[in-house]
């Protein structure tokens, strides 16, 4: 069984645990690897190569960083079914998405290659009698990354280019479910030219993730996973003086109201709630329909394009949906639509039955249609984080607007409609971070912002574009005055520059 390592400063490593975990291919439930888990002692080693790095790269003109990002932008193009393939055999997602991952991926590759215009900082001459300012930005030091699996190349190049364009050097700590992508990863950043030890991978769980939060040398955490892992990497970060990003779950909705285009609608909903097995954070999970005949007809085009879904392996090139990561999930996901019903839904599709021949032990749930969903049911509070999309029916636009203001998560949300007010409207009341416009997955281009709001994320700035730069530099401002040979004497009260 191949081992996947650690790397720290450069080298495949093991470990001093001895400890591994099984990583399968959820299309068939086979065992496909071992890797390494690695606690105290591995997070010590890296962030001390990376604490040593730190001292040459953050010296490193930024110019001379961003030749690196575009190197990296290259080979990254080019090597993106590569980088696919990675992702799909662990993951379970089809090709076509897991290249859609890459493509955002490199969004943000591209948008690193302009960090030395991100970091010119301000001048100010003549602010008093002789005396200049200027502020500057500087990079924190050694940074982590705290990656999910659903997702495990896309959020570490969210994260890794941003800090270390920036300056940092960085320790990432992905899923335990498919590791490799992380390591492919490093590969590529060290075929673009990254010096040892400036990126580390640590594979692990919690020991490791502790190990992060509680090292005095680690300046800063940023995190993507549920809200309860989220809000716990926060505060334990936080106490330990760290500056953190967590980001958490969601319930994102979809409101479709009576004037909108009801194919349009439920072509939008097909994609954003079934894509990679609804394993996004920004899935729409439940569609939201105003008015009694808008739910009906939404239902009826829905139920018939559900069953139909095309499920199989990433291999299979006609492939619309792949099986979900593990045994674990797949148990969780059918035990809520279980709970769906008993507590009222109406099943109109359901996949808790799906199998596929050839793929018996593949971890596999078929799509699901749940109707006439209320508030109160478990399957609308918690992040079922699966190929089931619920529909919960508004008696009127006030009332959906309402309902997700309502909702702990803050994440995304969009509205169909052809009413400019309304959706206008709708864009400045909602309280969610992402917002889209007949727009069904509104996940910022590379030069905005990713985050949410309320309790999808933790902390104050996103994870990418402008918030990133901010958060992984802190701002310098310097004052300062030349002697001319003419003393003052001591001043005693405030000083000011007028």
């Amino acid at each position: 069984m191949a081992l996947i390592n650690h790397i720290i400063e450069g080298a495949a490593t093991a470990g001093s645990s001895g400890q591994t975990a099984p990583v399968y291919n959820p299309a068939t439930g086979e065992q496909i690897a071992d890797v390494a888990m690695g606690g105290a002692a591995e997070v010590n080693a890296a962030v001390a190569a990376a604490k040593t790095a730190f001292e040459t790269w953050s010296a490193t003109p930024p110019a001379k960083r961003a030749r690196v990002m575009f190197r990296l932008r290259d080979i990254l193009d080019a090597r993106r079914d590569e980088v696919a393939r990675t992702i799909s055999v662990e993951h379970g997602k089809t090709h076509d998405d897991a290249l859609g991952e890459v493509t955002r991926a490199l969004e943000v590759v591209e948008y690193a290659c302009g960090i030395p215009e991100k970091l010119k900082g301000d001048f100010s001459r003549d602010v008093g009698p002789g005396i200049d300012s200027c502020a500057e930005r500087q990079a924190l030091g050694v940074v982590a990354g705290i990656t999910p699996f659903n997702f495990p190349a896309m959020v570490p190049l969210w994260m890794i280019p941003m800090a270390v364009a920036c300056g940092n050097t960085f320790v990432l700590k992905p899923s335990e479910r498919d590791p490799s992508s992380a390591n492919l990863v490093y590969d590529l950043f060290r075929e673009a030219g990254l010096p040892e030890g400036v990126l580390n991978v640590v594979h692990g769980g919690k020991d490791a993730v502790d190990a992060i939060l509680d090292h005095k040398d680690v300046q800063a955490v940023s995190f993507v996973g549920s809200t309860p892992v989220a809000e716990y990497i926060y505060s334990r970060g936080c106490t330990a003086g760290k500056r953190v990003q967590a980001l958490g779950g969601a319930k994102n909705h979809m409101i479709i109201l009576p004037d909108a285009d009801i194919d349009q609608a439920a072509d939008a909903l097909m994609g954003a709630g079934f894509g990679s097995a609804g394993e996004r954070c920004m899935a729409v999970s439940v569609a939201v329909p105003v008015g009694e005949e808008t739910a009906d007809r939404l239902v009826a085009k829905l139920a018939p394009q559900v069953q139909a879904l095309r499920i199989g392996p990433s291999t299979d090139p006609d492939a619309e949906m792949g099986p979900v990561i593990t045994k674990q999930a797949q148990d969780r996901i059918v035990g809520l639509i279980d709970k769906g019903e008993s507590e009222g839904a109406d099943v109109v599709v359901d996949g808790r039955d799906f199998r596929l021949q050839g793929y018996e032990g593949g971890f596999w749930v078929g799509g699901t249609l749940l109707d006439r969903v209320t508030p109160e049911m478990t399957v609308y509070r918690e992040e079922i984080f699966g190929p089931v999309l619920s529909v919960l029916r508004a008696g009127s636009y006030d009332e959906a607007v309402n309902l997700i203001n309502a909702h702990e998560y803050g994440n995304g949300t969009a509205i169909f409609t052809r009413d400019g007010d309304a959706a206008r409207d709708f864009a400045n009341r909602i309280q969610v971070g992402m917002v889209g416009v007949n727009v069904p997955i509104p996940v910022p281009v590379a030069y905005h912002s990713f985050g949410g709001w309320k309790r999808s994320i933790f902390g104050a700035h996103g994870i990418y574009g402008p918030e990133a730069v901010h958060f992984y530099t802190r701002l310098k401002t310097v004052t300062s005055r030349w002697p001319t040979g003419i003393r003052a004497g001591a001043e005693f009260n405030f000083p000011s520059m007028g």
